[in-house]
Protein backbone atom coordinates (compact mmCIF):
# COMPACT_ATOMS: atom_id res chain seq x y z
CA UNK A 1 0.00 0.00 0.00
CA UNK A 2 1.47 3.38 -1.01
CA UNK A 3 1.32 6.27 1.43
CA UNK A 4 1.21 10.05 0.94
CA UNK A 5 2.07 12.19 3.97
CA UNK A 6 1.36 15.91 3.62
CA UNK A 7 2.76 18.30 6.21
CA UNK A 8 0.25 21.18 6.15
CA UNK A 9 2.11 23.61 8.38
CA UNK A 10 -0.15 25.42 10.84
CA UNK A 11 -3.22 23.20 10.31
CA UNK A 12 -5.43 23.27 13.42
CA UNK A 13 -9.01 22.28 14.32
CA UNK A 14 -9.80 26.00 14.34
CA UNK A 15 -8.81 26.34 10.65
CA UNK A 16 -10.11 23.01 9.37
CA UNK A 17 -13.68 24.29 8.70
CA UNK A 18 -12.20 26.47 5.94
CA UNK A 19 -10.66 23.41 4.25
CA UNK A 20 -13.34 21.14 2.70
CA UNK A 21 -10.90 18.94 0.76
CA UNK A 22 -9.00 18.04 3.91
CA UNK A 23 -12.24 17.60 5.83
CA UNK A 24 -13.32 15.02 3.23
CA UNK A 25 -10.07 13.19 3.79
CA UNK A 26 -11.11 12.08 7.24
CA UNK A 27 -14.83 11.63 6.53
CA UNK A 28 -14.24 7.95 5.80
CA UNK A 29 -11.09 7.80 7.89
CA UNK A 30 -10.31 9.60 11.12
CA UNK A 31 -8.97 12.81 12.60
CA UNK A 32 -6.92 13.16 15.77
CA UNK A 33 -5.36 15.83 17.90
CA UNK A 34 -1.60 15.60 17.60
CA UNK A 35 0.41 16.00 20.81
CA UNK A 36 3.48 17.70 19.44
CA UNK A 37 6.97 17.83 20.91
CA UNK A 38 8.77 20.76 22.47
CA UNK A 39 9.90 23.00 20.91
CA UNK A 40 7.00 23.08 18.48
CA UNK A 41 9.07 24.27 15.53
CA UNK A 42 9.58 22.74 12.10
CA UNK A 43 12.93 20.98 12.36
CA UNK A 44 12.32 19.52 15.82
CA UNK A 45 8.82 18.23 15.09
CA UNK A 46 9.59 16.82 11.65
CA UNK A 47 12.55 14.95 13.12
CA UNK A 48 10.29 13.46 15.80
CA UNK A 49 7.69 12.45 13.23
CA UNK A 50 10.28 10.59 11.16
CA UNK A 51 12.28 8.98 14.00
CA UNK A 52 9.68 8.47 16.72
CA UNK A 53 12.07 10.17 19.15
CA UNK A 54 12.04 13.30 21.28
CA UNK A 55 14.59 16.09 20.67
CA UNK A 56 16.66 14.80 23.61
CA UNK A 57 17.26 11.65 21.50
CA UNK A 58 17.36 12.86 17.90
CA UNK A 59 19.27 16.05 18.77
CA UNK A 60 17.25 18.60 16.79
CA UNK A 61 16.61 21.04 19.63
CA UNK A 62 15.27 23.78 17.33
CA UNK A 63 15.52 25.17 13.85
CA UNK A 64 19.10 25.97 14.82
CA UNK A 65 21.45 26.15 17.75
CA UNK A 66 24.95 27.18 18.83
CA UNK A 67 27.46 24.70 17.43
CA UNK A 68 29.87 24.73 20.36
CA UNK A 69 32.62 22.89 18.49
CA UNK A 70 32.55 25.52 15.72
CA UNK A 71 31.79 28.58 17.85
CA UNK A 72 29.00 29.59 15.46
CA UNK A 73 25.21 29.89 15.47
CA UNK A 74 23.63 28.11 12.53
CA UNK A 75 19.96 27.86 11.61
CA UNK A 76 18.33 25.90 8.82
CA UNK A 77 21.15 23.44 8.13
CA UNK A 78 20.20 20.76 5.62
CA UNK A 79 22.31 17.64 6.19
CA UNK A 80 20.30 14.66 7.40
CA UNK A 81 23.25 13.36 9.44
CA UNK A 82 22.40 16.01 12.06
CA UNK A 83 19.28 13.96 12.89
CA UNK A 84 20.23 11.14 15.24
CA UNK A 85 18.24 7.92 15.40
CA UNK A 86 16.71 5.55 12.90
CA UNK A 87 14.48 7.20 10.30
CA UNK A 88 11.22 5.74 9.02
CA UNK A 89 12.76 4.57 5.74
CA UNK A 90 15.52 2.69 7.57
CA UNK A 91 12.95 0.87 9.70
CA UNK A 92 10.71 0.09 6.72
CA UNK A 93 13.59 -1.39 4.74
CA UNK A 94 14.25 -4.01 7.38
CA UNK A 95 11.00 -5.68 6.24
CA UNK A 96 11.06 -4.49 2.65
CA UNK A 97 14.59 -3.77 1.35
CA UNK A 98 13.30 -2.12 -1.84
CA UNK A 99 11.03 0.34 0.04
CA UNK A 100 11.03 3.54 -2.03
CA UNK A 101 10.75 7.00 -0.44
CA UNK A 102 10.30 10.44 -2.01
CA UNK A 103 10.96 13.54 0.09
CA UNK A 104 9.49 16.72 -1.38
CA UNK A 105 10.71 19.60 0.79
CA UNK A 106 10.64 18.08 4.29
CA UNK A 107 13.64 19.38 6.22
CA UNK A 108 17.09 17.74 6.58
CA UNK A 109 16.62 16.25 3.13
CA UNK A 110 20.19 16.43 1.85
CA UNK A 111 22.21 13.29 2.40
CA UNK A 112 19.16 11.35 3.56
CA UNK A 113 18.82 7.74 2.40
CA UNK A 114 15.70 8.54 0.40
CA UNK A 115 15.31 7.50 -3.22
CA UNK A 116 13.99 10.81 -4.53
CA UNK A 117 14.68 14.19 -2.96
CA UNK A 118 13.62 17.76 -3.69
CA UNK A 119 14.61 20.61 -1.39
CA UNK A 120 15.10 24.37 -1.79
CA UNK A 121 18.73 25.22 -2.59
CA UNK A 122 19.61 28.66 -4.00
CA UNK A 123 22.51 29.24 -6.36
CA UNK A 124 25.06 31.38 -4.51
CA UNK A 125 27.00 33.08 -7.30
CA UNK A 126 30.64 34.04 -6.81
CA UNK A 127 29.78 37.75 -7.13
CA UNK A 128 27.34 37.60 -4.20
CA UNK A 129 24.08 37.22 -6.16
CA UNK A 130 21.53 34.60 -5.12
CA UNK A 131 19.28 32.88 -7.64
CA UNK A 132 16.32 30.59 -6.94
CA UNK A 133 16.81 26.87 -7.46
CA UNK A 134 16.46 23.50 -5.77
CA UNK A 135 18.58 20.45 -5.04
CA UNK A 136 17.35 17.08 -6.23
CA UNK A 137 18.40 13.49 -6.03
CA UNK A 138 18.88 11.93 -8.43
CA UNK A 139 20.29 14.92 -10.32
CA UNK A 140 18.16 14.12 -13.37
CA UNK A 141 15.05 14.89 -11.33
CA UNK A 142 16.04 18.57 -11.32
CA UNK A 143 15.71 19.07 -15.07
CA UNK A 144 12.60 16.92 -15.22
CA UNK A 145 10.79 19.07 -12.65
CA UNK A 146 12.07 22.48 -13.67
CA UNK A 147 11.53 21.69 -17.34
CA UNK A 148 7.81 21.21 -16.66
CA UNK A 149 7.20 23.46 -13.64
CA UNK A 150 9.85 26.16 -14.08
CA UNK A 151 12.50 27.10 -11.55
CA UNK A 152 11.73 26.48 -7.91
CA UNK A 153 10.08 29.75 -6.73
CA UNK A 154 12.47 30.43 -3.86
CA UNK A 155 11.38 34.03 -3.31
CA UNK A 156 7.78 32.85 -2.90
CA UNK A 157 8.92 30.20 -0.41
CA UNK A 158 10.13 32.71 2.19
CA UNK A 159 10.43 36.47 2.53
CA UNK A 160 8.14 39.44 1.87
CA UNK A 161 6.86 37.84 -1.35
CA UNK A 162 6.16 34.41 0.20
CA UNK A 163 2.89 33.16 -1.26
CA UNK A 164 0.85 30.21 -2.52
CA UNK A 165 3.12 30.03 -5.59
CA UNK A 166 5.74 27.96 -3.78
CA UNK A 167 3.20 25.50 -2.37
CA UNK A 168 1.65 25.07 -5.83
CA UNK A 169 5.08 24.18 -7.25
CA UNK A 170 5.72 21.69 -4.43
CA UNK A 171 2.31 20.04 -4.81
CA UNK A 172 2.74 19.76 -8.58
CA UNK A 173 6.22 18.28 -8.13
CA UNK A 174 4.87 15.71 -5.68
CA UNK A 175 2.12 14.67 -8.08
CA UNK A 176 4.58 14.26 -10.93
CA UNK A 177 6.89 12.16 -8.77
CA UNK A 178 4.01 9.94 -7.62
CA UNK A 179 2.93 9.25 -11.20
CA UNK A 180 6.38 8.76 -12.73
CA UNK A 181 8.19 6.97 -9.89
CA UNK A 182 5.44 5.39 -7.75
CA UNK A 183 7.23 5.52 -4.38
CA UNK A 184 5.91 3.58 -1.41
CA UNK A 185 6.08 6.71 0.74
CA UNK A 186 5.85 10.30 -0.48
CA UNK A 187 6.54 13.09 2.01
CA UNK A 188 5.28 16.55 1.00
CA UNK A 189 5.78 19.82 2.89
CA UNK A 190 3.42 22.70 2.09
CA UNK A 191 4.33 25.93 3.92
CA UNK A 192 1.59 28.33 2.88
CA UNK A 193 -0.32 28.67 6.15
CA UNK A 194 2.89 29.70 7.90
CA UNK A 195 2.98 33.04 6.11
CA UNK A 196 -0.28 34.87 6.72
CA UNK A 197 -0.80 33.35 10.16
CA UNK A 198 2.46 34.98 11.26
CA UNK A 199 1.77 38.16 9.31
CA UNK A 200 -1.84 38.71 10.36
CA UNK A 201 -2.59 36.26 13.17
CA UNK A 202 -4.55 32.99 13.18
CA UNK A 203 -7.95 34.64 13.71
CA UNK A 204 -7.63 37.09 10.82
CA UNK A 205 -9.60 37.02 7.55
CA UNK A 206 -6.25 36.53 5.81
CA UNK A 207 -5.68 33.32 7.79
CA UNK A 208 -9.05 31.91 6.73
CA UNK A 209 -8.32 32.86 3.11
CA UNK A 210 -4.91 31.18 3.28
CA UNK A 211 -6.52 28.00 4.61
CA UNK A 212 -8.99 27.98 1.72
CA UNK A 213 -6.20 28.66 -0.76
CA UNK A 214 -3.96 25.80 0.34
CA UNK A 215 -6.94 23.45 0.53
CA UNK A 216 -7.82 24.25 -3.07
CA UNK A 217 -4.20 23.73 -4.10
CA UNK A 218 -4.13 20.31 -2.43
CA UNK A 219 -7.32 19.20 -4.16
CA UNK A 220 -5.73 17.66 -7.30
CA UNK A 221 -3.06 15.85 -5.25
CA UNK A 222 -5.71 14.34 -2.99
CA UNK A 223 -7.73 13.27 -6.04
CA UNK A 224 -4.63 11.68 -7.56
CA UNK A 225 -4.02 9.74 -4.36
CA UNK A 226 -7.65 8.51 -4.30
CA UNK A 227 -7.43 7.39 -7.93
CA UNK A 228 -4.26 5.43 -7.19
CA UNK A 229 -5.55 3.86 -3.99
CA UNK A 230 -2.91 5.70 -1.97
CA UNK A 231 -3.55 6.18 1.75
CA UNK A 232 -3.25 9.85 2.72
CA UNK A 233 -2.13 11.32 6.02
CA UNK A 234 -2.27 15.10 6.44
CA UNK A 235 -0.73 16.50 9.60
CA UNK A 236 0.76 19.62 11.06
CA UNK A 237 3.78 20.30 13.25
CA UNK A 238 2.27 23.06 15.34
CA UNK A 239 -0.49 25.63 15.49
CA UNK A 240 0.22 29.33 15.25
CA UNK A 241 -1.33 31.49 17.94
CA UNK A 242 -1.83 35.23 18.21
CA UNK A 243 1.37 36.90 19.44
CA UNK A 244 2.22 40.58 19.28
CA UNK A 245 4.89 41.11 21.96
CA UNK A 246 8.51 40.85 20.77
CA UNK A 247 10.98 40.13 23.59
CA UNK A 248 14.52 41.44 23.12
CA UNK A 249 16.31 38.81 25.17
CA UNK A 250 19.79 39.44 23.72
CA UNK A 251 19.55 43.17 24.29
CA UNK A 252 18.75 42.41 27.93
CA UNK A 253 21.79 40.15 28.24
CA UNK A 254 23.95 42.81 26.62
CA UNK A 255 22.77 45.53 28.99
CA UNK A 256 23.64 43.22 31.87
CA UNK A 257 27.21 42.92 30.57
CA UNK A 258 26.85 39.27 29.57
CA UNK A 259 26.68 39.50 25.76
CA UNK A 260 29.60 40.84 23.72
CA UNK A 261 29.70 42.21 20.19
CA UNK A 262 32.49 43.15 17.82
CA UNK A 263 32.43 45.94 15.25
CA UNK A 264 33.31 46.05 11.57
CA UNK A 265 32.56 48.86 9.12
CA UNK A 266 30.39 50.58 11.72
CA UNK A 267 28.21 47.48 12.20
CA UNK A 268 27.94 45.22 15.24
CA UNK A 269 28.07 41.44 15.19
CA UNK A 270 27.32 38.97 17.96
CA UNK A 271 30.53 37.65 19.49
CA UNK A 272 29.74 34.15 20.77
CA UNK A 273 33.40 33.42 21.52
CA UNK A 274 33.69 35.99 24.32
CA UNK A 275 30.09 36.37 25.46
CA UNK A 276 29.31 35.02 28.90
CA UNK A 277 25.70 34.44 27.82
CA UNK A 278 23.64 34.89 24.66
CA UNK A 279 20.40 33.50 23.27
CA UNK A 280 19.52 31.78 20.01
CA UNK A 281 15.95 33.01 19.51
CA UNK A 282 13.57 30.59 17.79
CA UNK A 283 9.99 31.88 17.74
CA UNK A 284 8.65 31.45 21.30
CA UNK A 285 11.71 29.54 22.50
CA UNK A 286 15.24 30.76 23.19
CA UNK A 287 18.26 28.60 23.89
CA UNK A 288 20.55 30.52 26.24
CA UNK A 289 24.20 29.49 26.11
CA UNK A 290 26.15 30.28 29.26
CA UNK A 291 29.93 29.94 29.09
CA UNK A 292 30.58 29.64 32.85
CA UNK A 293 28.40 27.34 34.96
CA UNK A 294 28.78 29.78 37.84
CA UNK A 295 26.80 32.40 35.83
CA UNK A 296 23.75 30.17 35.31
CA UNK A 297 21.78 31.25 38.41
CA UNK A 298 22.30 34.93 37.63
CA UNK A 299 21.39 34.52 33.96
CA UNK A 300 18.30 32.52 34.91
CA UNK A 301 17.11 35.25 37.25
CA UNK A 302 17.78 38.01 34.70
CA UNK A 303 15.85 36.24 31.93
CA UNK A 304 13.02 35.21 34.25
CA UNK A 305 12.58 38.88 35.12
CA UNK A 306 11.98 39.89 31.49
CA UNK A 307 8.29 40.73 31.06
CA UNK A 308 6.74 38.20 28.67
CA UNK A 309 8.92 35.24 29.72
CA UNK A 310 6.82 32.34 31.01
CA UNK A 311 9.48 29.81 32.06
CA UNK A 312 13.25 29.42 32.17
CA UNK A 313 14.29 25.77 32.10
CA UNK A 314 17.50 24.46 33.60
CA UNK A 315 18.65 20.94 32.73
CA UNK A 316 16.07 19.35 35.04
CA UNK A 317 13.33 21.46 33.51
CA UNK A 318 14.55 20.55 30.04
CA UNK A 319 14.45 16.86 30.95
CA UNK A 320 10.77 17.17 31.86
CA UNK A 321 10.09 18.43 28.29
CA UNK A 322 12.47 15.91 26.65
CA UNK A 323 14.87 18.52 25.27
CA UNK A 324 17.90 17.88 27.50
CA UNK A 325 20.36 17.23 24.67
CA UNK A 326 23.94 18.49 24.61
CA UNK A 327 23.04 20.89 21.79
CA UNK A 328 20.46 22.69 23.95
CA UNK A 329 21.38 25.85 25.80
CA UNK A 330 22.33 25.69 29.45
CA UNK A 331 18.98 27.42 29.90
CA UNK A 332 15.90 27.41 27.68
CA UNK A 333 13.39 30.28 27.89
CA UNK A 334 9.74 29.96 26.89
CA UNK A 335 7.67 33.03 26.04
CA UNK A 336 4.16 33.68 27.25
CA UNK A 337 1.41 32.78 24.73
CA UNK A 338 1.19 36.27 23.20
CA UNK A 339 4.96 36.89 23.05
CA UNK A 340 7.99 35.75 21.04
CA UNK A 341 11.76 36.27 21.08
CA UNK A 342 13.75 38.49 18.72
CA UNK A 343 17.39 37.78 17.91
CA UNK A 344 18.33 41.50 18.07
CA UNK A 345 21.48 42.27 20.07
CA UNK A 346 22.40 45.83 18.99
CA UNK A 347 21.40 48.78 21.18
CA UNK A 348 21.76 51.49 18.54
CA UNK A 349 19.65 51.06 15.40
CA UNK A 350 22.42 52.62 13.31
CA UNK A 351 24.79 49.85 14.40
CA UNK A 352 22.62 47.00 13.12
CA UNK A 353 24.43 44.75 10.61
CA UNK A 354 23.43 45.13 6.98
CA UNK A 355 21.96 41.63 6.90
CA UNK A 356 19.35 42.68 9.48
CA UNK A 357 17.36 44.48 6.76
CA UNK A 358 17.55 41.55 4.34
CA UNK A 359 16.17 38.04 4.06
CA UNK A 360 19.22 36.23 5.40
CA UNK A 361 18.24 33.06 7.23
CA UNK A 362 21.78 31.71 7.46
CA UNK A 363 23.59 34.77 8.83
CA UNK A 364 21.16 35.91 11.50
CA UNK A 365 21.87 34.29 14.88
CA UNK A 366 18.18 33.59 15.41
CA UNK A 367 14.84 33.42 13.65
CA UNK A 368 13.44 36.65 12.19
CA UNK A 369 9.71 36.66 11.28
CA UNK A 370 10.04 40.30 10.19
CA UNK A 371 11.48 38.84 6.98
CA UNK A 372 7.88 38.24 5.91
CA UNK A 373 7.33 42.01 5.59
CA UNK A 374 8.36 44.95 3.46
CA UNK A 375 9.29 47.71 5.89
CA UNK A 376 6.00 49.60 6.49
CA UNK A 377 7.92 52.59 7.85
CA UNK A 378 9.78 53.11 4.55
CA UNK A 379 7.60 54.89 1.94
CA UNK A 380 10.15 54.07 -0.78
CA UNK A 381 10.60 50.42 0.09
CA UNK A 382 8.91 49.11 -3.06
CA UNK A 383 10.95 51.45 -5.25
CA UNK A 384 14.16 50.31 -3.62
CA UNK A 385 13.13 46.68 -3.94
CA UNK A 386 12.38 47.22 -7.64
CA UNK A 387 15.75 48.89 -8.19
CA UNK A 388 17.53 45.99 -6.48
CA UNK A 389 15.61 43.51 -8.60
CA UNK A 390 16.55 45.39 -11.77
CA UNK A 391 20.22 45.20 -10.78
CA UNK A 392 19.88 41.49 -10.25
CA UNK A 393 18.28 40.97 -13.67
CA UNK A 394 21.18 42.86 -15.22
CA UNK A 395 23.59 40.44 -13.55
CA UNK A 396 24.86 43.07 -11.08
CA UNK A 397 25.38 42.73 -7.36
CA UNK A 398 22.42 43.83 -5.31
CA UNK A 399 21.20 44.00 -1.73
CA UNK A 400 17.48 43.79 -0.99
CA UNK A 401 17.39 46.07 2.09
CA UNK A 402 13.64 45.94 2.71
CA UNK A 403 13.04 44.07 5.99
CA UNK A 404 11.83 46.20 8.92
CA UNK A 405 13.87 46.49 12.11
CA UNK A 406 10.68 47.16 14.06
CA UNK A 407 9.13 43.70 14.64
CA UNK A 408 5.78 44.99 15.92
CA UNK A 409 4.13 44.04 12.61
CA UNK A 410 4.29 40.31 13.51
CA UNK A 411 0.92 38.94 14.65
CA UNK A 412 1.45 35.19 15.16
CA UNK A 413 4.03 32.79 16.53
CA UNK A 414 4.59 29.24 17.83
CA UNK A 415 7.12 27.12 19.65
CA UNK A 416 5.59 26.61 23.09
CA UNK A 417 3.29 23.66 23.60
CA UNK A 418 -0.32 24.58 22.75
CA UNK A 419 -2.63 25.66 25.55
CA UNK A 420 -5.76 24.30 23.82
CA UNK A 421 -6.48 21.55 21.29
CA UNK A 422 -8.19 24.08 19.02
CA UNK A 423 -4.87 25.86 18.52
CA UNK A 424 -2.72 22.73 18.38
CA UNK A 425 -1.68 20.54 15.47
CA UNK A 426 -3.74 17.65 14.17
CA UNK A 427 -3.59 14.54 12.00
CA UNK A 428 -6.11 13.44 9.38
CA UNK A 429 -6.07 10.02 7.74
CA UNK A 430 -8.09 8.52 4.88
CA UNK A 431 -7.87 5.01 6.38
CA UNK A 432 -10.01 4.36 9.50
CA UNK A 433 -8.23 1.14 10.43
CA UNK A 434 -5.93 2.65 13.04
CA UNK A 435 -8.23 5.47 14.09
CA UNK A 436 -7.89 7.24 17.43
CA UNK A 437 -8.73 10.60 18.99
CA UNK A 438 -5.17 11.61 19.97
CA UNK A 439 -1.72 10.69 18.81
CA UNK A 440 1.70 11.72 20.04
CA UNK A 441 4.16 13.07 17.49
CA UNK A 442 6.58 10.36 18.60
CA UNK A 443 3.98 7.69 17.68
CA UNK A 444 3.41 8.95 14.13
CA UNK A 445 6.34 6.97 12.73
CA UNK A 446 4.81 3.68 13.90
CA UNK A 447 1.39 4.74 12.63
CA UNK A 448 2.81 5.40 9.17
CA UNK A 449 4.69 2.09 9.14
CA UNK A 450 1.53 0.22 10.12
CA UNK A 451 -0.57 2.04 7.50
CA UNK A 452 2.00 1.05 4.89
CA UNK A 453 1.48 -2.60 5.80
CA UNK A 454 -2.33 -2.56 5.49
Amino acid sequence: MSLLVIDVVGLTPRLLPHMPNLQKLSSNGFSANLDTVFPAVTCSVQSSLLTGLHPRDHGIVGNGWYFRDLGEVFLWRQHNALVQGEKIWDTARRDKPDYQVANVCWWYAMGAATDLTVTPRPIYHSDGRKSPDCYTYPPSLHDDLTGVLGDFPLFNYWGPTASIVSSKWIVAAAGRIMVRHQPDLTLVYVPHLDYDLQRFGPDSPEAAAAAQEIDTTLGPLLELAAERGTTVVALSEYGITAAQRPLDINRLLRREGLLDVYSQAGMEYLDPWTSRAFAVADHQVAHIYVADQADIPRVRDIVAGLSGVDQVLDRDGQAALHIDHERAGELVAIAEPDAWFTYYYWLDWDRAPDFARTVEIHRKPGYDPAELFLDPADPRVKLRAGAALARKKLGLRYSMQVVPLDPSCVRGSHGRLPDTDADGPMLLCSDPTLGRDRIAATDVKDLLLNLGRT
